[in-house]
Order: C-alpha cells, then structure tokens, then sequence
C-alpha cells in the first residue's frame, strides 16, 4: 500500500512507527499502562527545544527525528565547517566547507525531516537574555567548555521563580572526552546543579611557568606561552576570549613565531584552538552514544512516557560498553543553588597572589581571572586599569594581613553573571 492511499491517521502513523515502537517497547523501568495517544503527541510536537554545543549534528539529527517539530540551535563556534570536520560531522559535505556549521545543519535536517522547523544563530549562548531562554520547554547542551556549561547553568536556576511552574526549563548536558562520557540532567534548584557537580570535572594539569617562559619543549609549550604570557604583555587591556578567532589567530601565529624561534615543529591553527580551549578530540561512537541518551531524556520529558534520568549517567567505552547511573548531591554550599559560602581551606602565610593561582587549579573553583573583595574593602579588582594599579600591591600582602580567619569573600570572574562566595580558613 502506498503512502497516499492511506487515511491522515495512518499516513502519521506510518512515517512515525518506528517511534511509536519505542515508546510503546516493554522493559523493567517502562510503565505498562501508558499508551501514547494524542496528548503526547502534540506534547512533544508544541516542545519548543534549544539545542547547543559541539555534539550538535548528532543532538539535532535525533531531535528532529524522535518528532521535535520546532528546534532552535546555537553554536558558539563562530568558525566555518573544515575539511577535518567531515569524517565525524555528518550533516557536512566537502561542498559545504567554508560555510557557517550551524546554518548548514539546520538546512540539512530540514531537507530531510520534513514538517521539522529549525532556528540557527551562530553565536555565544551569553549574548542571549533571560527572555530569549524563557520562551524554551528544555535545553539540550553539547557544548565542549565547562565556562559555558556554568554559565547556562546558572542562568537557568536565576530564572526559576517558584510561583511560576513555566519559569523550570530542565537542562539536558552531555560530554565526552575520548572513549568517555556522560549525560545528566538537571532540574534547576529543585536538585544537583552543573556547579554542585563541578569537582567532578577537575582542571587540566597545568605545565610549569618556568618551562612555558624559558624553555618549550613541544608545540603546546609556545601556545600557552603565547596565551599566558605574550598576550598579557602585548595585548594587557584586552580580555581573552576564547570564541574569537581573531584572538585565536593572534594566539596562533605568535605561538608559531616562539617556536620557529626554538625549532618546534607541530603548531596549528587547531591546535592552539583546542589547547586555549582545552578541546579533547571527538570519536564519533561516542559521540552518538552520548546524544542518543541525551535525545531519549530529552522524550521523556516531554511525552512522560518514562521517568526521566535522576541525574548522572556516565559510560566507558574502552574495552566494551559500560554505564553507571547514580544520584549527584545538591550542596548547600554551591554558589548558584545553595544558600552557604563554599569552605576553602588556606594557610595564612599564602600571599594574595597565590591564593588567586590556586582558585584556578582548585577542582571547585576554576575560576581563571577573578577579581575579589570582602564587605569592607576591595582585595584586588582586574578591571578598569585604574583599579587595578590601584589594589595591585595586595597580590604580595599575606592573605592574614588581608582577611581574617572564617571571613568571607566574594569572588567575580567575567566569564559568569553570579559572584561566587568562599569562606577562608586558616589551617
């Protein structure tokens, strides 16, 4: 039978059965007496859904499939599509390279998925308002920065105004490093948050100073001396930031010059971009992986055909296929959710200086360019310039003769909206 022989109802039926297989598919945490019907139907079809981030082709693709009808889709990643992006992202062809991903993606799907509405801006998740994030069901992130994961968390628990059950947008995150991965989901202030969870995701190690500034041994040692070091010489008013190109070229051809300099070969434009931005390569069964369980939460949501995940899964996928799913604790303490000034042990001694590299290494920190202060005075503020100069001198006062022990301080970093507040005790 053909399809334009058949009835409204089983001309939908028959383009969507092998979703309605899913849903209706028996398994020890599946509901017997749920029956998808109407009601489910245009629940998950009126879904209006954000999607963002670095596992996009693969998010967008099973959206649109599993019925989302209107998608809106953000990637940070101002850059074009590279030759080097096709062997993993598969809505891309050689014919599109040099056009905008997001844009290409949205065609794309939309070709293929007929019915599908998708929305692409090419830009920063930040550039968008509480408004803009307001008008979404849920939003799904792939995003490959834990600075922009933060920030949407926190973004999405400021919104949440108890009265107003439509204020809750519930966040979907997924990542994957190599082999590795995880799918969460969070619903903001009602349980763990991206930042109760952030000592789960501890800062890279970082090379010693001395032998980024005197003597590099391999290429990534000359783009963190261009990053950590030429840049704060040369460009000291400016802020860096990772999502513009220009500033990654500017970081890429300096780290290229110091390395001709020493006779490092191996510097590329992608590579100062992945170790600025600490990008870990992709492997595409992850990858697939990753999105299908962040697509299957992101259906249950909408449909309430299953109980949706509570609240971290992780799998491994380096000698097999392995998952472990358990509950992430909310903390009292943490600076978007909680109500407490998060604990941080310091010894005295330390100088303001150190205190502040620390914050940076420290798994529940990591916050790169904080500027501080206690109620009664400012420690040390990054910008204006004026300021600066002015509070520079406490970067070598101990912190005793600064703050006394248990005394608060609130900590602000331009890469968040919220200003995180520590306790310092003397041990």
């Amino acid at each position: 039978m053909s399809p334009e022989s058949l009835s409204g109802e089983n001309q939908n039926y028959a383009r969507w059965k092998y979703l309605y297989r899913f849903l209706t598919r028996s398994g020890p945490f599946s509901d017997t007496e749920w029956v998808p019907g109407p009601e489910a139907t245009a629940s998950l079809e009126a879904s209006k859904i954000l999607g963002a981030g670095g596992l996009g082709c693969e998010i967008l693709k099973n959206l649109a499939l599993s019925g989302f009808k209107d998608i809106h889709v953000i990637d940070m990643d101002a850059d074009t599509i590279d030759i080097s992006n096709l062997n993993r992202q598969f809505l891309f062809r050689q014919s599109d390279v040099g056009k905008p991903k997001a844009e290409v993606a949205a065609a794309f799907v939309e070709k293929r998925v007929k019915g599908v509405k998708i929305t692409p801006y090419v830009g920063k998740i930040q550039d968008k308002d509480e408004d803009y994030y307001m008008q979404f069901k849920m939003v799904v992130c792939g995003l490959d920065s834990i600075e922009a994961r933060r920030w949407i968390n926190a973004m999405l628990v400021g919104m949440v105004d108890i009265g107003n059950t439509e204020s809750l947008k519930p966040l979907i995150d997924g990542g994957t490093e190599g082999f590795k991965g995880q799918a969460r989901v969070i619903l903001p202030s009602f349980g763990s948050c991206i930042e109760c969870q952030l000592d789960m995701h501890a800062p890279r190690a970082a090379v010693p100073l001395c032998t980024i500034a005197t003597i590099p041994r391999q290429p990534q040692h000359c783009i963190e001396w261009a990053h950590q070091i030429a840049w704060g010489e040369q460009r000291k008013d400016e802020e860096f930031d990772s999502d513009d190109l220009e500033h990654i070229a500017w970081i890429y051809n300096a780290a290229l010059e110091r390395a001709n300099q020493f006779s490092i070969p191996g510097v590329t434009f992608s590579m100062a971009q992945g170790v600025v931005k600490n990008i870990i390569p992709a492997i595409a069964s992850t990858n697939a992986v990753i999105a299908a369980a962040c697509t299957s939460e992101a259906l249950k949501i909408a449909t309430s055909c299953n109980p949706y995940l509570d609240n971290y899964m992780m799998y491994a996928g380096e000698e097999g296929v392995y998952t472990y799913t358990f509950t992430a604790e909310q903390k009292a303490d943490c600076p978007v959710c909680g109500n407490l000034a998060k604990t941080i042990k310091v010894k005295p001694e330390w100088t303001l200086e150190e205190f502040i590299e620390g914050l940076g290494e420290r798994a529940e920190a990591q916050l790169k360019n904080p500027s501080l202060r206690t109620e009664e005075k400012t420690l040390y503020q990054r910008v204006p310039p004026q300021l600066e100069e002015l509070t520079r001198p406490n970067l070598k006062r101990k912190l005793n003769e600064l703050v006394s022990d248990g005394q608060e301080i609130a900590v602000s970093d331009p890469a968040f909206t919220i200003d995180f507040r520590f306790k310092l005790v003397y041990g």
